[in-house]
């Protein structure tokens, strides 16, 4: 089906155990210390020069070939917070700790690329391989950038990939521009005066109101932001009220907000604090709103767009790799990686059978059948990007 044999058997059975390893032995945001250590004794043993410590738990390789351009590429280390309930031999070991996501995978085939290159050499410049900690919700990678990574790691182009289990094996996807959505969060807060239930007019009924700003709320993607933009609005939490019989004081409501434009985020942004301003004054209550940006859009560079292309299509066939897919409204801390270099992230089909479990669900586990391909694609890339 596609080309992946120049990735030996030594290092195939290597990157499988990696995985397995590390998907029983899942670790949290900035936890990763057990996954770091596997990462830089493994990177130690191809006499890869490694770093230790950026954004905590971070592990850079650095791997010189004589003079010539330098890139990054990166994976991702963290597990997420939740239970596993597959019934795999590596089944995670953690209670309440599992990889969701298929970083188990990104490590082991960036590794598995790593090894083969430092044997091999078959390029010109300097490599980096970047394993970064807390994808997941807690911004490792920008963590990373800020304490320097650029600095310490000059790289003239920085690539990610991850695996997506709804497009078939043997498959790429990519875009060039908006690839993911921007990632903010919000809490609102609402105040009214508690009172009996059976007399509500006495109060400031702060569970009708806050009822009204989840309605409102919603007027935001519907009536005031253009069909053909994107934006998506969603309240996830409410928490209120200890008893039957008396109206609470305080309200609470949490949520989400992508959207895929730093222009529409701002204005997202500013009808919140519209609604919740007119909806206090309506009611007569106090409403605060605490709007968090989160991570950027990722966004891919033309020309490092077409680099990943060119590398994924000389594995797989150009007709494999789908140049036109929609932009996805899920978020990637790698954004903040491609706001400091030109770069591109390239989606790996990891789908098998059907109705594979999705990402993020309690029986998924990654594909071990994908680990020679996604490290011959980094190994394609590197050839291509530093050619000897």
């Amino acid at each position: 089906m596609y080309r992946e044999t120049e990735i030996a058997e030594d290092t195939r059975a290597r990157m499988l155990a990696w995985r397995r390893d590390i998907h029983a032995h899942p670790e949290t945001a900035f936890e990763e210390h057990r996954t770091a250590n596997i990462v830089a004794q493994a990177l130690g043993l191809m006499d890869i020069s490694v770093h230790r410590g950026l954004g905590g738990t971070g592990v850079v390789g650095s791997l010189k070939n004589g003079e010539g351009p330098s890139i990054a590429l990166r994976a991702d280390l963290d597990a997420l917070n939740m239970q596993e309930l597959g019934n795999h031999e590596h089944k995670s070991t953690c209670n309440g700790k599992m990889h969701g996501c298929g970083h188990d995978g990104h490590t082991a085939m960036l590794l598995g690329a790593a090894e083969h290159l430092s044997r091999h050499k078959p390029f010109k410049g300097t490599v980096h391989f970047v394993f970064q900690p807390a994808e997941e919700n807690e911004g490792g990678g920008r963590k990373m950038v800020e304490e320097g990574l650029f600095d310490l790691f000059p790289a003239d182009a920085v690539y990610g990939m991850h695996n997506f289990p709804g497009v078939p094996r043997g498959q790429f996807m990519i875009r060039a521009g908006t690839m993911t959505a921007y990632l903010d969060t919000f809490e609102i807060r609402v105040t009214g005066k508690g009172c009996h239930g059976a007399m509500p007019e006495t109060g400031i009924d702060s569970v009708v109101i806050a009822a009204q700003l989840v309605n409102a709320l919603q007027t935001i993607v519907s009536r005031r932001t253009s069909a053909t933009e994107s934006a998506v609005v969603s309240v996830t939490q409410i928490h209120g009220g200890d008893t039957w019989n008396v109206v609470p004081e305080n309200v609470v409501l949490r949520g989400t907000v992508r959207t895929l434009d730093a222009a529409i985020q701002d204005n997202v942004e500013a009808m919140m604090g519209q609604i919740c301003a007119g909806v206090a004054q309506t009611n007569g209550a106090k409403i605060e709103l605490d709007y968090r940006r989160g991570y950027p859009g990722v966004v891919n560079t033309p020309g490092e767009t077409a680099a990943a292309v060119a590398a994924a299509a000389s594995l797989v066939g150009s007709e494999q790799v789908n140049t036109d897919i929609k932009p996805a409204m899920g978020s990637e801390d790698f954004a903040f990686m491609l706001q400091e270099r030109p770069g591109a992230y390239i989606g790996i089909g990891a789908g098998e059978g059907e109705n594979p479990p999705p990402l993020h669900n309690p029986y998924y586990d990654f594909n071990d059948a994908i680990l020679p391909l996604g490290a011959a694609y980094w190994v394609a890339l590197v050839k291509q990007q530093l050619a000897a």
